[in-house]
């Protein structure tokens, strides 16, 4: 039996103001070649088909011709669960008539057991797996929430919880599978000491940060999604993110993507292999003063006019290359976005890159802000308040002009109204103190 594991398409994307469509064409074009030239039986996909829960037109239809386009391969059976950016209901709509299909949909947890457990067949038709098909699991649909419960009280409440159905579900495998069949899990969720990257959005906020690994069931192999990064988990070679197949962030362009190949022989597991995705799109951040930039930039436009040009090879080039730029400097730069577009654009082999964010850091921003945690609001101004909570966030040169412009404004406007109504104004202080 030959399983293939991904996780966290996140179809629909926007990318700042981007669309992912080709980027994730290229890659289920070539996830079906890669399919059909491994000779896979069974496809899981652990979560996060979508980006949001009411993905767009284009985005649904990448997934229906996919799943059509499956069925011409070798193999004949692909499973779906939902992750945390999925929406139960969006994927459940098609569930029956993808089951026509030899496609299995959990989107969510199942009150009944065996819904969410399914024999899988090799391209021959014989039982070669079970598997326990458990999505991003919803504290609502495990917990009870109890009157004066603590936050610790909660958290420990949703892990044992959690525990409990992935322990239900393993047991109904348990029986379909005897001794014969090996069983297969996954989950849609954060584990301690996973990787997490800038677009992976945290759940079980306040409740469960991350899920303990001791508390996984004694699978043959763990197929996870949410994580972005593709790794081993608690140095169990069985329990793996397959991560996502295209970077969703500027942070994860350095990593590569990958997709997993596992291997059964009988009940046992007998071999798990990673291969690297192509990189359909390069995304590319550069980070430094402004000196630094501009050589950097002329490293890669050197790099570009060093490549050969293959003109028969048109149809494998990679799409445009996007570019994020973070500058790293204390003072303040003026019209820092158009002189680093000009930058860009003063090199004619960067001309097919797409600069979509310029961004400054200061490098003293930490400090700034551990100062800002001794002192209290007396010790401080309105105009100090804003600053210091501007700081916190990545804006661009241009938004905090904009910022903070809008925010003067609106401090004249009150200022204004202190001198014509003293009284009122002395009054409201008060309150707010």
């Amino acid at each position: 039996m030959r399983i293939l594991h991904t996780s966290d398409w996140h179809l629909g994307q926007h990318f700042m103001g981007k669309s992912r469509e080709a980027e994730h064409q290229a890659f289920l074009d070539w996830l079906i070649a890669l399919v059909q030239e491994q000779r896979i039986d069974a496809l899981i996909i652990a979560g996060d088909i979508f980006d949001t829960g009411t993905p767009p037109s284009y985005a649904r239809g990448l997934y229906s011709r996919f799943i059509v386009s499956l069925r011409n391969t070798h193999c004949q059976q692909l499973i779906v669960i939902g992750g945390n950016h999925d929406s139960v209901a969006t994927l459940n709509e098609s569930k029956e008539l993808l089951a026509c299909l030899n496609t299995f949909v959990v989107g969510g947890v199942s009150k009944d057991a065996r819904e969410q457990v399914l024999v899988l067949n090799n391209a021959q038709g014989d039982p070669g797996a079970v598997i326990c098909a458990i999505p991003f699991v919803r504290p609502r649909d495990v917990l009870e929430s109890q009157a004066g419960e603590t936050g610790e009280g909660k958290q420990q409440a949703l892990q044992q919880a959690i525990a409990a159905h992935y322990q239900t579900i393993y047991t109904e495998a348990e029986k379909l599978a005897g001794e014969r069949l090996p069983i297969i899990a996954t989950g849609h969720l954060t584990t301690v000491g996973g990787q997490l990257s800038e677009s992976v959005r945290e759940i079980y906020i306040g409740t469960l940060s991350a899920f303990p690994v001791a508390a996984f069931p004694e699978a043959h192999y763990i197929a996870l999604g949410h994580l972005h990064r593709p790794q081993v988990v608690a140095k169990q070679e069985h329990i793996r993110y397959s991560g996502s197949p295209i970077p969703l962030s500027f942070d994860e362009a350095g990593s590569d993507k990958q997709v997993i190949i596992v291997d059964f022989k009988g009940n046992e597991l007998n071999k798990i292999e990673s291969v690297m995705v192509p990189v359909f799109r390069p995304l590319i951040s550069l980070r430094g003063s402004l000196d630094s930039i501009d050589q950097q930039l002329a490293a890669l436009a050197s790099e570009r006019a060093d490549e050969p040009a293959d003109e028969n090879d048109q149809q494998q080039a990679p799409l445009n290359p996007w570019l994020e730029i973070e500058i790293t400097a204390e003072a303040y730069l003026h019209d820092l976005q158009s002189r680093v577009e000009q930058l860009v654009l003063a090199r004619e082999e960067l001309s097919s890159f797409e600069l979509l964010r310029v961004r400054r850091k200061r490098e003293k921003a930490a400090a700034s802000l551990t100062v800002a945690d001794q002192e209290s609001l007396a010790e401080l101004n309105v105009e100090d308040v804003f600053q210091q909570r501007l700081q916190q966030e990545e804006l661009t040169d241009e938004q905090l002009q904009q910022l903070t412009g809008a925010f003067q404004e609106i401090l004249d406007d009150v200022f204004a109204a202190d001198q014509e109504h003293p009284m009122v104004a002395h009054h409201g202080q008060k309150d707010n103190a």
